[in-house]
Order: C-alpha cells, then sequence, then structure tokens
C-alpha cells in the first residue's frame, strides 16, 4: 500500500513539474478583461455561439469575454495604441475570435473532431480536408496555448465603420478565421495582395509588442514572455 502511493505521488510530481492543469471554478488575480485594458477593443467570440467550426458553443464559454493575462492584456493595448498612432493606416483597431480557452474547451473541439460523422461545417471551414486528418495536420490538438492565457487569435477591424465585406467589417486576410488550410499560413502568397499586406500589418504591430506569431494561422499569438508557460487553466469564461 505504502509503495503504491509512494509511486502515486512521484507521477503527480513529474507531471506537475512539466505541465499542470489548474481545476477552478473562478476567474484567477491574475487575469484581466481585456475589454476593460485595451480601448475599443472589438469582442467576437466565436466560440461562444455557433459561428464556429463545431456549429455550436463550447463547452466553458458562458459569456462572450476576452480573458487575458494581465500582462497579455497589457501588450494588446499597446498594440492597439500602436495602430491609433498609424496615419498611413487610419481607422484601423484590432477584434479578437478567441483570447484564454479553458480545458473543457480543448477537450470539446478532441470530441468533435473525432466524431467522423459530424461535418456540418466542412464547407466553410475544411472543405480540402479529411476530418481524419485534423489531428494529424495538426488543426486539432490536445492541449492549447490558448488555455495558459497569454495567446491570444485576433484580426484588424475598421473603428470607423468603413464598408469592408470579408467578416464583418474586417480589411481583407485572406481567409476566414479558423480556416482549416494552408492559406491561412502567414506566408503563403496565393491570397491577394491587400490581404498579405494586412496580415503583414497585424503580425509586425504584434511583434512590437512583444507577441509571437504562429507560422499555421495568420490570426495566433502567444506573448514571448508569458507567466504560465506550463500551466494550463480550466476556469469557465464568464
Amino acid at each position: 500500500m505504502q509503495a503504491a502511493i509512494a509511486l502515486l505521488l512521484l507521477l503527480l510530481t513529474s507531471r506537475s513539474a512539466h505541465a499542470q492543469t489548474v481545476p477552478t471554478e473562478f476567474v484567477p488575480t491574475e487575469f484581466v478583461d481585456a475589454a476593460t485594458v485595451v480601448e475599443g477593443l472589438v469582442v467576437d467570440m466565436r466560440y461562444f455561439g455557433a459561428d464556429n467550426f463545431v456549429g455550436k458553443r463550447i463547452d466553458g464559454y458562458e459569456a462572450p469575454r476576452c480573458l487575458l493575462t494581465r500582462p497579455a492584456a497589457a501588450a494588446l493595448a499597446a498594440v492597439q495604441r500602436d495602430l491609433m498612432r498609424d496615419l498611413t493606416r487610419p481607422g484601423l483597431g484590432l477584434k479578437v475570435y478567441d483570447c484564454y480557452r479553458p480545458t473543457r474547451a480543448v477537450a470539446h473541439f478532441v470530441r468533435w473532431a473525432r466524431d467522423l460523422a459530424d461535418v456540418a461545417r466542412k464547407a466553410d471551414y475544411y472543405p480540402a480536408v479529411d476530418k481524419r486528418d485534423l489531428f494529424r495536420l495538426g488543426y486539432i490538438a490536445e492541449r492549447s496555448g490558448h488555455s495558459r492565457g497569454s495567446t491570444v487569435d485576433i484580426t484588424l477591424v475598421r473603428r470607423a465603420g468603413d464598408e469592408g465585406d470579408p467578416e464583418r467589417g474586417t480589411p481583407d486576410m485572406g481567409t476566414r478565421f479558423d480556416f482549416f488550410s494552408p492559406k491561412s499560413w502567414p506566408s503563403d502568397i496565393s491570397v491577394g495582395k491587400a490581404a498579405q499586406r494586412n496580415r503583414a500589418l497585424l503580425a509586425a504591430a504584434m511583434a512590437r509588442a512583444g507577441f509571437q506569431a504562429y507560422n499555421k494561422e495568420w490570426w495566433h499569438f502567444t506573448l514571448r514572455n508569458e507567466p504560465f508557460r506550463a500551466r494550463y487553466f480550466d476556469f469557465p469564461v464568464r
């Protein structure tokens, strides 16, 4: 019996040394609602509603709020100020699609990906990908950096309400958010010149504030000096 207890403690210690999941129902004090920090931030939380690749609200999203660690929210505020000062592209700001993501939401994605019969949103989000390949190609994973609280899915938005129709007043970014395709890679040159310029503009602004881009999603950025590199949270967004 004592040997079994010792083995269990060893396993738990080993796991916490690498990546720790933090279950709680309350928002930790290290997190903040980014909309209270980033002036004029447009919040379009896709996993709170049905406008996403699953086609329904995702587990853990109980309110359309962008929660981030305090350093990530402060860095995002710097990006917004940077864009507002850019007189060469006046009227641009930021819109977020996803911020902190509970681990229960990631588990929801995994269950959906394993249900090969559910292809209701295939035409919109992964028309050229067999659903059986979503894990192999890296579009779905069992862990997400979003659960550490310093990763954001983001785009540009016309703050002045200019015309533009790709996605709710956003400039042309080449693909929709969460489009599972190499066309979503920031380096892809098959999209139009305007989309390439807009992707580069967003990436440059985010980099100046300390965010690292992801080479397979033009919308995905992680704070380089994120405070929780090995902690994955599971409190609901509410």
